[in-house]
């Protein structure tokens, strides 16, 4: 061990870190106050206008769509960018380009003028940014970080993630109730700061791009490189399909009006409670890393988060409602630890943007498509219903899994191959661990 490895010793001792932590955690808080304002106008514009439940559950499904949409179309080119050009930089780019989307439905809010045209019309410019914006955060951090203490970087900027979904949506539930623009205002100046955070960021260093071939051939080789490794593939479609199928949280603002009849500040409530579960357990692996049984442990969580989702379709107690998102949102922080570290930890530096691209897609797939698809069951069979049947939908992909990915159930530790643990710039020995502290 080096004295620079020995100096590291946590993330935090890393200045470049703390600086992209903070621009994670300002973004994440703009970004979940938002959305949940966004869906809670969506449906009672909706519902207010005569429509159904199971029609006003349609456009929520519609909102998903129209994030989703732009990410899958761009997403070969999003992380390519993310490896061609400075990922500090286009991740500030994006930023402000949803600090503008804030200050449009602030404006709008403001002068009583919100309408659902409006609010389709962000949500695609929110999936452009959010599309770019991902690919650049997720390659970015590895390369501030020793790789030795990169699992638990990679926890550290879970909990950013999950603080921010967490406060979030309470700030944006309780702001709404006390004046409905506020949370977009809010919002904006959480944008503002991420920006600023992400400008303290210095020097990054990264590895030399290995390949001079054209961007479209760079895309093909690493959407190649995902389906021929196993591990990536497996863990990446794991959540996919899991979350995809019991995906209940486009469906809180039904259960909030509806079912739980507990209002805005219920619906506060409701989307702090999987957020909470998720942050103590990425609290718990930021200082305790889990180092055994990682492949087993991750298909056990996803198993749980589905029966979890199951309870809480035919729940009509609040308490039981909270407690079991609670679970939900502690189990797939379980298996998001787990997943995000095996992918970056298997995968080359020179390729980490294209194939954080695609795990992007794949959970933006597994979220706002998702949300589609919760949306549009809701309207066939019912909101109940369709989160039972979601929450029985993860199970059943558990079990496929583990037959059709067996290097999944057999994954013992993190460690990478053998070519790849010289193959990322996060060595004690660079000048991102250089300026540490």
């Amino acid at each position: 061990m080096t004295t620079t490895d020995t100096q590291n010793t946590h993330p935090f001792r890393v200045a470049n870190f703390r600086a992209y932590w903070a621009a994670r955690l300002t973004m994440t808080l703009a970004q979940y106050a938002m959305l949940l304002i966004i869906g809670w106008q969506t449906y009672n514009l909706a519902r207010d206008a005569g429509m159904s439940v199971g029609e006003a559950s349609g456009q929520l499904a519609l909102i998903g769509l129209l994030q989703f949409v732009p990410l899958f179309l761009l997403t070969p080119f999003t992380g390519l960018a993310a490896d061609r050009f400075h990922r500090r930089n286009l991740g500030r780019a994006m930023v402000l380009m949803q600090l503008l989307c804030a200050g449009t439905l602030a404006l709008f809010t403001w002068n009583y003028a919100i309408g659902l045209p409006v609010l389709y019309t962000v949500a695609v410019f929110l999936g452009i940014a959010r599309a770019f914006a991902g690919p650049a955060f997720s390659a970015l951090a590895p390369n501030l970080v020793p790789k030795a203490i990169l699992p638990n970087a990679i926890a550290l900027s879970s909990i950013a993630w999950q603080v921010g979904m967490i406060v979030g949506p309470a700030v944006g539930g309780v702001l709404y109730e006390v004046a409905p623009f506020l949370p977009y205002a809010i919002a904006a100046v959480l944008f503002a700061c991420s920006i600023i955070a992400l400008s303290f960021i210095g020097e990054v260093p990264r590895g030399s791009p290995r390949s001079t071939d054209k961007p479209l051939r760079q895309i093909r080789e690493g959407l190649v490189y995902v389906v021929r490794n196993k591990m990536v593939l497996g863990a990446i479609t794991l959540d996919l399909f899991a979350v995809f199928l019991a995906g209940a949280t486009a469906l809180f603002p039904v259960y909030a009006r509806d079912i739980l009849q507990v209002g805005a500040s219920g619906l506060s409530q409701l989307a702090m409670a999987p957020a909470i579960g998720a942050a103590l357990t990425a609290l718990w692996f930021s200082f305790s890393p889990l180092k055994n049984n990682v492949g087993p442990k991750m298909l056990g969580a996803v198993a749980i988060f589905g029966c979890a989702t199951v309870v809480f379709g035919l729940s009509t107690s609040m308490p039981l409602s909270l407690a079991m998102l609670f679970i939900v949102g502690a189990a797939d922080m379980f298996s998001v630890y787990i997943r995000q570290s095996l992918i970056q930890l298997h995968t080359p530096d020179d390729k980490r943007g294209r194939v954080s691209a695609v795990s992007l897609m794949t959970i933006s797939a597994s979220n706002e498509f998702g949300d589609f698809f919760s949306g549009s069951l809701a309207f066939l069979i019912g909101p109940v219903a369709a989160v039972v049947a979601g929450g029985a939908g993860a199970i059943v992909t558990v079990a496929a899994w583990t037959g059709l990915f067996p290097v999944l159930r057999t994954t013992r530790t993190f460690d990478p191959p053998e070519e790849l643990q010289d193959n990322t710039p996060t060595d004690p020995t660079t000048e991102a661990a250089k300026k540490g502290a």
